[in-house]
């Protein structure tokens, strides 16, 4: 079996685990701790709070800091079968493509890794080589942010970290922040005969939402000079809004889901501090002259740091040597790589596959993409032996 037959019946393995963020990655975990256990990796497991969801690291070849990491998250996102030509957790090959839920986005690059660990274990390794796979990237990055806090615990001091997002394996040394939230309006219910009598939750959380629209269009008047980003301005995204029971009933309760996407810190500084004040200065004084229990709660989802280019980047120069590719891009869709960054460690993402088939029916990597990468990984054999 050649190697890139050997990664796609890995990534069969591992599209068959329908590990969507909501639901448990354990049987996903269990399968790459044992194909590294086999490979004699060093695993530590660790589970997040509810038990259900973990993050696994593991080293291949000698202990100590200035190791790289193979970086990459277990979970996807929701599917909607019937947008399926075939079942999304059966991988189906056609025509050079392998498809399924997760397929590029990014259980592909995690394939190629574990295809390529018995390569890494038959090495000299001269430094530590890491497999880092997490959980709840798409929601928020939680199983980055335990990883980084338990690399930290524990004082293992990576120096380099590639990221597999899918990017047709472009060298990508730069991307956003990704700023998620959830607003909760509570208001008072009533009989929607007598309004004024009630607080419509929905009416202030439509308010609301205009309110993140202005800024986001007071933003996009901002572009950044010389950004390499586009769009090159801070967006912003109202993705999701829910409440009331009936449409003769005043809404007790509404729910905003949104998101913003900086370009850099100021830019998200300033949006909450206006949304706060518009919620203390003007709808909340509103909403309490009729019930002085009425609230505006948001929830901080996720605030993951973007990645900065840096004019030193050992990543960039070891990519750049595996893959012959000189030139460096940026894009607008969040990674773990921000974390990374801020942990001391310097970073690139670059896997295979097309973001544009993220999260969509049919996604798909194609056996092209996998040998690109192969290729890559088993340069960096060759570079980090003996």
């Amino acid at each position: 079996m050649s190697l890139v037959d050997d990664t796609a019946a890995i990534l069969g393995d591992l599209i068959a685990f329908p590990t969507v963020s909501a639901d448990s990655n354990l049987d996903l975990i269990a399968y790459a701790a044992d194909r590294l256990g086999k490979c004699g990796a060093a695993i530590t497991i660790n589970r997040d709070t509810s038990g259900t969801k973990a993050n696994l690291f593991a080293t291949i070849g000698p202990e100590g800091n200035g190791g790289i990491v193979l970086s990459g998250h277990t979970d996807v996102v929701p599917v909607i079968s019937e947008e399926w030509t075939s079942g999304p957790f059966a991988m189906r090959e056609a025509e050079g493509r392998l498809y399924g839920r997760g397929a590029c986005d990014m259980k592909g690059f995690i394939a190629a890794a574990l295809a390529m660990a018995p390569h890494f274990a038959a090495a000299k390794l001269t430094r530590p080589l890491h497999f880092a796979f997490t959980y709840d990237e798409e929601v928020g990055c939680f199983g980055g942010q335990q990883l980084v806090a338990d690399l930290e615990r524990t004082g293992i001091r990576p120096s380099v970290a590639i990221v597999g997002e899918p990017t047709m394996m472009r060298i990508i040394e730069g991307h956003k922040g990704c700023y998620e939230y959830t607003t909760e309006f509570y208001g008072l219910d009533g009989h929607a005969s007598d309004p004024d009598a009630g607080v419509n939750a929905i009416e202030y959380a439509v308010r609301y939402v205009s309110r993140l629209l202005e800024l986001g269009e007071r933003l996009k008047r901002r572009p950044v000079e010389g950004s390499r980003f586009r769009p090159p301005w801070t967006t912003l995204q109202a993705g999701r809004i829910e409440g009331g029971t009936a449409r003769n009933v005043i809404a007790r309760n509404c729910m905003v889901e949104w998101e913003m996407r900086p370009v850099h810190r100021q830019d998200a500084d300033e949006v909450k501090g206006e949304l706060k004040a518009y919620c203390d200065e003007v709808l909340l004084p509103s909403m309490r002259a009729v019930s002085p229990e009425a609230d505006i709660v948001t929830h901080v989802i996720g605030e993951v740091a973007g990645l900065e280019p840096v004019p030193v980047n050992e990543a960039r120069e070891i990519v750049s040597a595996l893959t012959g590719r000189h030139e460096c891009d940026v894009v607008p869709f969040g990674t773990e790589a921000g974390l990374f960054q801020a942990y001391g460690m310097s970073v690139v993402v670059c896997g295979p596959g097309s973001i544009e088939q993220a999260h969509k029916p049919d996604e798909f990597v194609s056996e092209d993409q996998l040998q690109a990468c192969l290729n890559m990984l088993s340069g960096l054999v060759r570079k980090l032996e003996a």
